[in-house]
């Protein structure tokens, strides 16, 4: 699964740094935009995430993330890297940055100030808040994002631990960054059908907000609420993976009838003349019960066992793998979603490939992430500017 060429006319001014514009845009690089990301003196702080192989600024998050995209060195605040930014605007779709708007100001990078420069561009500004609010401004990272969108209080509902903890991904910059993604294709399609600019503006308190609250609004979304917050079964104690054998196994007999035949294939069906469960009502608001039975059954074979059996009886079932164990699954494997490659000055290293696929479109390896100004030579040349 390497690369599309879907957005090869498409060509990315980008000034975004860590994960939530860098995502975005990674993942217009994997269709085949032209990302040029421009960084200041020494790089990108998030190249240094993480322990290099060989160089400094080529850590390995940043070698997923930039991947795809070419890096130039420019100092904005000097008359040289203004002309460049300018002129590389002027020959770009689209302009991404995710500089508060007090600081972009200072640059002469304002939408009407890029407008200017060029009448058709898509400019996407990837912001904490939304302008409208009093928060805008802000500064804005993940953790923050997580805590204020009510992410931190899914836990504690699971464990009844009251300290409110971190989803431990990064998962408010990628979604937000995802969100981008859609958005940029938008307004590019706004664009053409307009011949106008198009500013878009990308809030990650809201995106994150909008994300948990799709299911997790549940019953308090009527007015007056019927219910409490939160999807019930999400937040669920007894939703979890199982002990087996020789490991841990995931579960998802969710129709009430795959229940009953659960208890068969794990040969007690018996345990379902305990009036606790004995029918679809007693099962629902048992199901701690329930699975403490379920569980003293599983841990007395292996998984493959169980998936062997649950698979037969057509009961949705899965390993609970751990994240060495993913580049062994056959699945994976049989797709090709690792791929090793060679870096020029970092050596080997493995690349997980874009998991949507264009069935019959012309596929392209991926460049691999930049060096820090790796490009700007080219650039400068393409654009019509020297380097003296």
């Amino acid at each position: 699964m390497p690369g599309t060429n879907v957005l090869s006319d498409i060509r990315i001014a980008d000034m975004t740094t860590v994960i939530f514009g860098p995502y975005c845009t990674q993942t217009l690089a994997d269709m085949g935009a032209d990302v040029v990301k421009v960084e200041p003196e020494g790089g990108d702080d998030f190249r240094n995430v993480g322990k290099p192989a060989n160089n400094r600024a080529m850590g390995p998050c940043h070698m997923t993330i930039n991947r795809g995209k070419r890096s130039v060195v420019w100092d904005l605040k000097s008359d040289d890297g203004q002309k460049a930014i300018r002129k590389l605007i002027e020959r770009s779709d689209v302009f991404i940055h995710n500089i508060r708007a007090d600081a972009v100001a200072r640059l002469g990078l304002t939408f009407e100030e890029v407008k200017a420069i060029k009448p058709d561009i898509v400019y996407v500004h990837c912001v904490g808040f939304g302008a409208e609010g009093p928060y805008a401004g802000r500064p804005a990272y993940d953790d923050l994002i997580q805590g204020l969108s009510g992410a931190t209080s899914l836990l504690p509902r699971v464990d009844g631990n009251p300290q409110p903890r971190f989803i431990p991904t990064a998962f408010a910059d990628k979604v937000s960054g995802l969100h981008a993604v859609y958005a940029t294709l938008a307004a590019l399609r706004q664009r053409d059908r307009t011949g106008e600019a198009v500013h878009v503006e990308v809030p990650m308190f809201e995106c994150i907000t909008g994300f948990l609250l799709e299911e997790h609004f549940y019953e308090a979304e009527f007015d007056p609420p019927v219910g409490p917050f939160c999807y019930q079964r999400q937040v669920d104690p007894c939703r979890q993976p199982l002990k087996t054998a020789n490991g841990w196994i995931v579960i998802a007999p969710y129709v009430d009838h795959r229940w009953v035949k659960l208890f068969e294939v794990i040969g007690a069906p018996e345990e379902l003349k305990d009036e606790r469960i004995a029918d679809r009502r007693g099962r629902f608001f048992n199901m701690d019960y329930m699975m403490e039975r379920v569980q003293h059954y599983f841990v007395n074979h292996t998984t493959d066992h169980w998936l062997k059996l649950l698979g037969d009886a057509d009961i949705p079932a899965a390993r609970a793998n751990d994240f060495s164990d993913l580049q062994d699954d056959p699945h994976l494997k049989a797709v090709n979603f690792f791929r090793r490659r060679e870096h020029p000055s970092e050596g080997g290293y493995w690349e997980t490939q874009p998991p949507v696929r264009f069935v019959g479109q012309p596929e392209r390896e991926i460049m691999p992430a930049p060096r820090v100004g790796e490009h700007t030579e080219t650039v400068l040349a393409e654009l019509g500017l020297g380097t003296d």
